[in-house]
C-alpha cells in the first residue's frame, strides 16, 4: 500500500458548494440567533438557579436536569425573521453579527426577548441599506447632471473667429494698407515710425 492512498492525494480537492451569497446570508444570521437564543437560555438558568441558591441557601443544581433547549421560536416568526434576513446584503452580513452581539451583552434580554432584538438590529441594518442605496442613486444622478452641465458650461463660443475677417480696426492692418491709423483709445501708447 502506498503512501498517497493513505493521504488521498489523488483524489480531487471536494469543492466549495456554489451556493447563493442571500442563502449563506440568512443562514449565517439564523445561526447566530439561535446561539444566542441557547446563551440567554443558559443565562436565564443561571440567574433562577441563584436565586433559588439565595432564597433557599441550599443548592440543588446538581440534580437538575434541563432540556438541551426548551426555548424555539414560533414558525411564522421564523418566517419573517428570514424574509427580513433575505433583505441583507452579504457585506451587512458580519456588522450585524457584531451589533446584535453588543445589544446583548448591554442588555442581557430574556430568551423571549431575543428574537425582538434581532429583530430590531434587522430592521436597522436594512434602512442602513436603504439609505445607501438612496445616497448612491442621487450620487449618479448628481454625476449625469454634472457631465450634461459640464458639457454646456465649456467655454466653446457658437460665432467663429476669423482672423482674416474682421471689423476691428487692428494697427497692424493700418500699417500693412499704408493708411494713417485712427487714434487709439486704448491704454497702451502709440508708436508711429518716423517717414
Amino acid at each position: 500500500m502506498s503512501l498517497a492512498s493513505w493521504f488521498r492525494w489523488n483524489e480531487p480537492p471536494n469543492r466549495i458548494s456554489q451556493r447563493n451569497p442571500t442563502e449563506m446570508v440568512v443562514e449565517t444570521l439564523m445561526m447566530e440567533l439561535s446561539w444566542q437564543t441557547k446563551q440567554a437560555e443558559k443565562q436565564q438558568r443561571e440567574r433562577e438557579n441563584e436565586y433559588r441558591k439565595i432564597k433557599t441557601g441550599v443548592d440543588y443544581g446538581w440534580l437538575v436536569s434541563y432540556p438541551k433547549q426548551s426555548y424555539d421560536i414560533s414558525p411564522g416568526e421564523r418566517l419573517q425573521l428570514e424574509d427580513m434576513c433575505t433583505k441583507i446584503h452579504p457585506s451587512y452580513c458580519g456588522p450585524v453579527i457584531i451589533r446584535f452581539r453588543q445589544l446583548i451583552a448591554e442588555y442581557e434580554p430574556e430568551v423571549q426577548e431575543v428574537s425582538r432584538l434581532f429583530r430590531s438590529v434587522l430592521q436597522e441594518a436594512a434602512e442602513k441599506i436603504k439609505e445607501e442605496e438612496e445616497a448612491k442613486k442621487l450620487a449618479r444622478q448628481w454625476n449625469t447632471k454634472n457631465k450634461t452641465s459640464l458639457s454646456l458650461t465649456t467655454f466653446k463660443s457658437r460665432s467663429r473667429i476669423s482672423p482674416f475677417i474682421s471689423d476691428i480696426k487692428t494697427i497692424s492692418e493700418d500699417v500693412e494698407r499704408g493708411t494713417q491709423p485712427t487714434r487709439r483709445v486704448w491704454s497702451m501708447p502709440e508708436f508711429r515710425n518716423a517717414k
